[in-house]
């Protein structure tokens, strides 16, 4: 196998939550070429599942994309050094007023591994609680009008699969949500 040495990282740009940076990198054969692309800080995502099986949704508004998306509680790995699982546990309280007191890792999968490193942890979070009263998180920009719903597993992967959710990571969350259950069984 050839090694891929990086030759020289240039910084394109630094942004709030990624780098765009470019590395020319040593080509089998002896050539080189320079590769752009998103160094991005990672994220998790926690898939909320009552005691009835059912998956907690959030409808959330994206920037990107211009619409409203279902989608899983996810956010950033922002905190340096954080373990991923805390920071799942830390983004179901913010973003759907949940506490969890079982969390099992489902995997980490690259979402764009063409143009981004962002790696994403994903973790089905189980045995729910409400967030205390005193210590809900304050939503603010588009968090702001998340709403939470619960929706039969069944129901969810119908919408993926109808183009209902469009949510790639939302997508990839919720299958694996079921090989786990089906697998558990």
């Amino acid at each position: 196998m050839h090694e891929y040495r990086v030759l020289d990282r240039e910084l394109i740009y630094r942004g709030w939550i990624y780098e765009l940076v470019a590395e020319t990198v040593e080509m089998p054969g002896g050539g080189t070429a320079r590769r752009e692309f998103t160094d991005h800080s990672g994220a998790v995502v926690a898939v909320p599942v009552d005691a009835q099986g059912r998956v907690g949704m959030i409808r959330q508004y994206r920037v990107p994309t211009g619409e409203y998306l279902w989608e899983l509680p996810a956010g950033l790995r922002d905190v340096e050094g954080e373990d991923p699982a805390v920071t799942a546990r830390r983004e179901l309280a913010e973003e759907a007023d949940l506490r969890s007191d079982r969390l099992h890792k489902l995997g980490e999968f690259y979402t764009s591994p063409g143009i981004s490193n962002e790696l994403i942890h994903y973790y089905l979070a189980t045995e729910l609680s409400p967030v205390a009263e005193a210590d809900l998180h304050r939503r603010v920009e588009e968090e702001a009008h998340i709403e939470l719903v619960w929706w039969e597993l069944d129901k969810a992967l119908a919408a993926v699969a109808d183009g209902q959710i469009r949510n790639g990571v939302c997508a990839l969350a919720l299958n694996l949500t079921r090989l786990h259950l089906e697998a558990s069984k």
